[in-house]
């Protein structure tokens, strides 16, 4: 079975885009300064629509994860165990990924410093994270 791909569409098309291209990228209020991911119309804290696309750095730390012993998708059964993680981006904005790095989640820990390493799965480019 296929890795499961994203509904990807004309507000979330700038993230994938620029995966693909080597960069994550999140959404910045111009208004209010407000960073967040994943992609929306409006800021999520001023609600204004004045909204820009930004570079991250690539490096963050991990906030929160799970460890999945059951593939509920055929498609993950080969990757068992495998990580969910929350990683904070300098910048603020917070993601889900994993952590390729993790040993399935036995080398993570609160705060552990990441930095982004885009993996691929098929054609798509996503942003997955390494222990630093």
């Amino acid at each position: 079975m296929s890795f499961p791909q994203p509904d990807i569409t004309p507000l979330s098309a700038p993230f994938w885009e620029g995966l693909k291209a080597g960069q994550l990228l999140y959404q910045q209020c111009q208004s209010c300064g407000h960073r967040w991911l994943p992609a929306r119309e409006a800021c999520p804290c001023c609600l204004k629509r004045d909204v820009a696309w930004q570079p991250a750095g690539g490096r963050g730390r991990i906030v929160s994860w799970v460890i999945y012993h059951v593939a509920y998708n055929d498609a993950f059964k080969h990757r068992i165990p495998y990580d969910v993680t929350l990683v904070e981006l300098d910048e603020g904005p917070r993601l889900l990924t994993n952590i390729v790095n993790g040993d399935a989640g036995r080398k993570l820990s609160l705060h552990a410093p990441v930095c982004l390493e885009i993996g691929q799965e098929g054609d798509l480019a996503v942003a997955r994270f390494k222990l630093i």
